[in-house]
């Protein structure tokens, strides 16, 4: 969906190199279907995966009713009732939080943005998380349009300031209207659409075809599993474990959302990899949360890897540190006249030279700092970053040249 948002702004963006204009339009329910086609596609590789490793799968809903016996419930033939397991891994995920307000139960989840039948042309989207970030521009880069609303002052809270700030000036430049310091809301359903009733110092009506709750935020999928049959600890709502991933309860391990540590796909995939190491693969390992590069797909899309600014002043002390920022306009949007701005951060801590952390807001962001994040990964120091040489002409050469 963010590569099928991208596509008129393509089209404009060519007519500076001599192309003709382009007249197209969407069609909503194809993309839907070609993107939902994809998904099942996937499911089925993994599926022959788990097949071709002989793994047998159960679908349906497991409980613990102690700590090595899983009951099953009736969805299955009869004498398969429970499965008994020496060893058993918890990773159930996690699920979008919605909370109540009047007129919440007109709101949709991230999950339900997959199967919308039409495109909202009036979408409003509650919150300021990254997944609600990501479908505001999407949304917004499809001719919607695209209000966000906030209950702080800026996007993304716990990312680098610099970054939060240029996404929501980037944002607003394309069109998508920000609200922020919300008070109170809510919706009513009326012939019009969804009527938004919004309180922020003032008070204002919005009218939408959609309202998405997808930046409100996500909780561990931990109702009616069975855990309070075991020593499964909880904290703030997730599953406590240590560094390797083992609960309380000695023969059960958690992995992933559900345990709500550093809530990103390829974490836990690790942290599923790292246990499978450590008890099946003779290769005791524990998952490392140090310097984990992660992305944003907004419009302008930001990436990041390593310390914010404020963590590492907290950390270290704001004499300690030197901060390193490029800002500029790539030389792609020279032609097609467009004041689309670059944003290149380093954090650097003086005493040992080494970059503690890395930031980027423009094009291809996420595919520049996955290259990064193996310098930072590997300790690299403001010297090693200024004797690499620069790929020129290139948006990434800015990392090694700033001064």
């Amino acid at each position: 969906m963010v590569y099928a948002s991208h596509f008129p702004a393509l089209f404009s963006e060519a007519e500076g190199y001599g192309w003709s204009p382009v007249e197209s339009t969407l069609d909503w329910s194809r993309m839907i279907a070609a993107v939902n086609n994809e998904v099942g596609r996937l499911n089925g590789i993994y599926q022959r995966m788990l097949d071709n490793s002989k793994v047998e799968v159960f679908r349906g809903h497991g409980k613990l009713v102690d700590p090595h016996t899983i009951d099953l419930g009736d969805s299955f033939a009869p004498g398969v009732r429970t499965v008994t397991s020496d060893k058993v891994l918890i990773a159930v995920g996690g699920k979008p939080i919605k909370p109540e307000f009047p007129g919440a139960e007109h709101t949709l989840i991230s999950d339900a943005m997959f199967h919308l039948p039409e495109q909202p042309k009036r979408f409003v989207v509650l919150g300021g998380g990254y997944i609600g970030v990501e479908f505001a521009c999407i949304l917004r880069g499809m001719g919607s349009e695209v209000t966000q609303i906030l209950r702080g002052d800026k996007i993304l809270r716990g990312f680098d300031e610099d970054l939060r700030t240029e996404i929501q000036t980037g944002m607003e430049k394309h069109g998508i209207r920000v609200i922020p310091n919300l008070k109170d809301i809510a919706i009513t359903k009326t012939e019009a659409g969804l009527q938004l009733t919004v309180k922020t110092d003032t008070e204002e009506a919005i009218v939408a075809d959609a309202v998405s709750l997808a930046a409100v935020g996500r909780k561990p999928n931990l109702e009616n599993l069975g855990l309070e049959n075991t020593k499964v600890e909880m904290v703030n709502g997730a599953i406590a474990v240590n560094p390797f991933s083992q609960t309380a309860e000695e023969n059960i391990y958690a992995v992933g959302d559900c345990t709500d540590r550093m809530n990103l796909t390829p974490v836990a995939i690790n942290e599923g990899r790292a246990f499978s190491d450590t008890h099946f693969g003779n290769k005791s390992r524990q998952m490392s949360y140090e310097n984990i590069p992660t992305a944003i797909f907004s419009n302008p899309q930001a990436a990041t890897v390593g310390l914010t600014e404020a963590e590492a002043i907290t950390q270290y002390g704001e004499d300690a540190i030197k901060i390193y920022r490029s800002k500029f306009r790539s030389m792609y949007y020279v032609l097609p006249e467009k004041d689309e701005k670059t944003l290149m951060k380093l954090i650097v801590h003086l005493e040992s030279d080494r970059v503690l952390g890395a930031h980027m807001v423009g094009d291809h962001a996420a595919e520049i700092m996955q290259g990064v994040a193996i310098a930072l990964k590997m300790g690299a120091t403001k010297a090693n970053f200024d004797a690499t040489v620069g790929i020129h002409p290139s948006s990434a050469e800015e990392f090694v040249t700033m001064r």
